[in-house]
């Protein structure tokens, strides 16, 4: 499955009510889940972003419904970026030659 780095950042919204994110974040992993993705890892951040996560999905167009999704809601702004494997790009650069 492809691989997404989601940087996040909390909106107004969010963090007025910051203290419900261990919750909200765990009905995002659920929502992925179910749309056939799978989390490889989330982490809180001290920085320019507050948040990243790390996740895998179907494709392309699953990712991009579940990140809108989860900017609908308000909380969090995401810039998402799709991540290769060293032998992904390897495979890719191969095209080249």
């Amino acid at each position: 499955m492809p691989t997404y780095v989601s940087l996040m950042k909390w909106t107004a919204k969010g963090t007025e009510s910051i203290g419900e994110a261990p919750q909200r974040t765990a009905e995002a992993i659920k929502a992925l889940e179910e749309m056939g993705g799978k989390l490889i890892g989330f982490y809180y951040l001290m920085g320019e972003y507050d948040m990243v996560g790390i996740a895998e999905a179907p494709s392309d167009e699953v990712a991009m419904a579940f990140l809108a999704g989860l900017s609908a809601q308000g909380n969090v702004r995401t810039t998402t970026q799709r991540a290769f494997t060293a032998e992904e790009a390897a495979a890719i650069m191969e095209k080249l030659q």
